[in-house]
C-alpha cells in the first residue's frame, strides 16, 4: 500500500510540475483575425486569415523560442484550463503545419471565430497568446 501511494503521489507531482511550465510568451505578443472583420456579414465558404505579432510560427513538434501555430475556436469558448494540451474537435481546430489561413465552410448564421496560439505540444503559452473574438453572419 505504502509503494502504491508513493507512486501516486510521485505522478500527481510530476502532473503538476509538467503543468506549471508552460512554454513562456513576449509580453507584447499578439494574434489577432485580419479577416474577416467583427461584425462581417460573409458566404460561405469563407477564407479566414490569421495575423501574428512578437512572435513566430513553427509547426507542432517543433520547439523555438518565442514561438508556436494556431488554433481555431469556432463558436466556443476558450478551455478552461490552458495548462492541457488543447484538444482537436470540430470547434478547436489545430493548424499545426504552420498555416496562416483557412477556407471554411459554415451554415448560415451567427459565428464566433477565436485564434489561440500554442506551443509545440498544443499547450497554450504563458500568458495565453488569444485573440479578440470576431462575431460574423453568414448569408
Amino acid at each position: 500500500m505504502r509503494r502504491f501511494l508513493v507512486a501516486a503521489l510521485v505522478v500527481v507531482a510530476s502532473l503538476a510540475a509538467a503543468q506549471q511550465q508552460r512554454t513562456p510568451s513576449p509580453a507584447d505578443a499578439k494574434v489577432y483575425i485580419i479577416s474577416p472583420k467583427n461584425g462581417a456579414t460573409v458566404h460561405s465558404p469563407l477564407l479566414v486569415q490569421f495575423g501574428l505579432r512578437g512572435m513566430g510560427i513553427a509547426p507542432a513538434g517543433v520547439k523555438f523560442d518565442n514561438t508556436g501555430h494556431h488554433h481555431l475556436l469556432i463558436d466556443t469558448n476558450a478551455p478552461a484550463d490552458l495548462s492541457a494540451p488543447l484538444p482537436s474537435t470540430d470547434k478547436i481546430v489545430h493548424f499545426g503545419k504552420g498555416q496562416t489561413e483557412t477556407v471554411l465552410t459554415l451554415a448560415p448564421g451567427k459565428h464566433t471565430l477565436q485564434l489561440l496560439l500554442a506551443d509545440s505540444n498544443h499547450v497554450p503559452h504563458q500568458p495565453p497568446v488569444i485573440s479578440n473574438k470576431v462575431t460574423i453572419t453568414v448569408e
